[in-house]
């Protein structure tokens, strides 16, 4: 896949002006067409840290490598201080409020749903029936899930 006579040279070797031999460890994953890939991910890591990586993974994973070398890149050029680890703990931050929202729109609905029963004795006889049973158990469960949410969401998601 590497350039030899007559194909262009991969993204690398373009970048960094060099001849591209068959060999290429770059040539197979920064292909000429996209020089942006390999760019960024040099800014980031280093040809030679790249080189390095590859050659120490088995030929099957390097591919995934690549990859995960990109989005880190493009990350870490997004948020230089935290890079990936900055864009994990906003979607965990993020799940943190979706899971009490949710907490607290199931526990309403339970809720709701024990106050529209049509009948005294009804509400009465399930009522013993609810105390033994998941309902109220549930509503105490979403309850105590929506405070321990809301508290988790107030924390700092980076010093978890």
């Amino acid at each position: 896949m590497g350039g030899s006579s007559g194909s262009s040279p991969c993204a690398s070797c373009k970048l960094l002006r060099r001849r591209c031999s068959k060999d290429c460890i770059f040539a197979p994953y920064f292909p000429p067409h996209d020089p942006h890939k390999f760019a960024i991910v040099h800014k980031v890591f280093g040809a030679s840290n790249i080189s390095k990586m590859l050659q120490e993974l088995p030929v099957n994973q390097r591919g995934d490598a690549v990859s995960s070398l990109v989005y880190e890149a493009n990350a870490r050029v997004r948020d230089p201080v935290y890079g990936c680890a900055g864009t994990i703990s906003y979607l965990q931050n993020q799940l943190s409020q979706l899971q009490l929202q949710l907490a607290a729109a199931q526990a309403e609905v339970l809720t709701m749903q024990m106050h529209q029963k049509p009948h005294l004795a009804e509400q009465e006889s399930e009522m013993s029936f609810l105390m033994a049973g998941d309902d109220f158990n549930s509503i105490s469960h979403y309850i105590a899930v929506a405070s321990n949410l809301s508290a988790t969401v107030m924390e700092d998601p980076l010093t978890r």
